[in-house]
């Protein structure tokens, strides 16, 4: 399936999620350089790495569900969803617990506006292949 078929809402949430695959993946890198620094410093350099490994592996996982979103492909529209739940109890932590209300507030409008992005009209009817029986019909 083309792009031009997927909703424009489908599109900007597939860009959406794949800056936040990048930004997983520069935190991977961030690790991976920290586990370099670390040494006599008392802290595991297999701990750090196996944190890199995770997000780099996450990261990953979402470009490439971002790319299938902008990509129209519409396997990559229920992991988009599911990672944006995910993410919610992050942007309570950064608001409350962590009292980091700036960061918090701003993660926040990402995630939810991605995520109203993903369940919006058309994007559901995109998914479940409704435009295309409104077309042909």
């Amino acid at each position: 399936m083309s792009s031009e078929q997927a909703p424009g809402q489908v599109r900007l949430a597939g860009v959406l999620v794949g800056g936040q695959g990048l930004l997983g993946l520069g935190f991977g890198v961030a690790l991976v350089v920290r586990a370099l620094s670390v040494e006599g410093t008392g802290l595991l350099v297999r701990d750090i790495v196996g944190e890199a490994g995770y997000f780099l592996l996450i990261g990953a996982a979402l470009v490439a569900v971002g790319l299938g979103l902008v990509a129209g492909r519409r396997w990559a529209r229920t992991p988009a969803i599911v990672t944006q739940l995910l993410l919610l109890p992050v942007v309570y932590t950064l608001i409350g617990p962590s009292h980091q209300l700036v960061p918090g507030i701003l993660a926040g409008v990402y995630v939810a506006g991605t995520f109203l992005l993903l369940i919006s009209e058309a994007s559901r009817t995109w998914a479940v292949g409704m435009d295309e029986l409104r077309r042909q019909g």
